[in-house]
């Protein structure tokens, strides 16, 4: 029984049992690496409402404080709040992962680089919520945002496990939208069914609108997060494999 299960691992893992552990050392040591910068920003609860202010003082300005629009749209369909809500739990974690295992097993000479840009891009984030703690919009509800997780899910930011594994003050840059980039633009290119590149390609802005629309990230951290998903994937692929 041993010996089939073993040689069963071998045909579908493309490198063996000892690559693939690696590769889950890598994924979850980045895990253990986000833990420990979201304790360190959860220290600065001053500095990162002053910051979230600043982003609401800046889009005002600019006269692109689009993210209460968005909200109302979101609250006017129940599907939708459910839909966005969901989209917003499993797009950073469950989504990025699967989507990294299936490159693995099924197009492994495309799964370094793809990896390798999921982790700087994050790395790079991880930097911005220890240098930049920024509070989301739905820690301003004088401005009229309204916190749609908590309101209208069953899960939300209060829940003991979310709190434990969760950056309450980790808006900017947008790891949610910068993910949901490499993860649309590298699936859509190497998916093989036209619907399917359509559909990956519409994931960024699909979770780009769910974030947004549950008050959880400004649309310039959405724009930070896509800066830092191009500086990664232009620091990867200009290289060789």
């Amino acid at each position: 029984m041993t010996a089939a299960v073993v040689d069963a691992g071998r045909r579908a893992l493309p490198h063996g049992y000892r690559d693939f552990a690696r590769q889950l050392a890598i994924w979850f040591g980045w895990l253990i690496a986000y833990q420990i910068a979201r304790g360190m920003a959860d220290r600065s609860p001053a500095a990162a409402f002053e910051n979230g202010l600043k982003v609401i003082d800046l889009e005002r300005r600019l006269g692109t404080l689009w993210e209460l629009s968005l909200q109302g749209a979101l609250v006017s369909s129940d599907f939708l709040i459910e839909l966005s809500s969901i989209t917003y739990w499993l797009s950073q974690f469950a989504v990025l992962g699967l989507s990294l295992l299936w490159v693995y097993l099924r197009r492994n000479e495309y799964f370094i680089r793809f990896r390798n840009t999921v982790l700087l891009a994050n790395a790079i984030g991880l930097i911005g919520y220890v240098l930049l703690p920024t509070a989301p919009p739905r820690m301003f509800p004088d401005f009229g945002f309204v916190d749609t997780l908590a309101n209208f899910s069953a899960i939300n930011h209060g829940s003991a496990a979310i709190e434990l594994a969760s950056n309450p003050y980790a808006a900017m840059p947008s790891l949610h939208a910068a993910d949901a980039l490499i993860v649309g633009v590298v699936m859509a290119t190497i998916v093989r069914r036209r619907t399917a590149k359509l559909l990956w390609l519409a994931w960024p802005a699909w979770v780009s609108f769910c974030v947004m629309a549950t008050a959880n990230h400004f649309w310039l951290d959405i724009a930070a997060g896509a800066l830092v998903a191009g500086i990664a994937a232009a620091l990867v692929y200009r290289r060789p494999a």
